[in-house]
């Protein structure tokens, strides 16, 4: 890790991020545009259970993360589930992911949350193995993922 870490700032998303936030979903794979993530931010902005995280250092959106804490009806609490994470390719391995995750685990328990997932593509191979790094099991032989596109 170099000294970008040092100066890294984890906030809140805002409006005034779209265009960063868009560069950065563009990054991960999924095009995005500033009017796309503007319209998103204001219907993540008003829900209590759901965040978004800028990682950033001296104005610059190094990375950002989106999450939803939804409750179990199984038993008492809530799991919180990480829906994206990106770290600008100029800034991996800067300690930018790791200091989005660790906010967002810090979130998720405010939020009275037992547990925390995050999927990952069978190809980020090196996404998988951060996450490993940070304490997350691959549980794939325990449960399956369906998934289905609605009309």
């Amino acid at each position: 890790m170099d000294n970008l870490a040092t100066n890294l700032a984890i906030r809140e998303a805002t409006q005034e991020d779209a265009p960063q936030v868009a560069a950065l979903l563009t990054q991960l794979g999924y095009p995005s545009s500033t009017d796309d993530v503007t319209s998103r931010l204001a219907y993540w902005e008003p829900d209590p259970l759901s965040l978004i995280l800028i990682a950033e250092r001296t104005g610059q959106a190094l990375g950002c993360l989106s999450m939803h804490a939804l409750p179990y009806l199984e038993r008492t609490g809530r799991w919180a589930r990480i829906v994206s994470l990106v770290v600008d390719e100029s800034a991996r391995g800067t300690g930018a992911g790791r200091a989005l995750l660790t906010a967002a685990e810090t979130a998720a328990r405010r939020w009275g949350c037992l547990a925390i997932e995050i999927t990952s593509a069978r190809t980020r191979e090196a996404a998988q193995a951060f996450y490993r790094r940070m304490g997350y099991s691959d549980v794939r032989d325990r449960s399956a993922r369906f998934h289905k596109v609605l009309d």
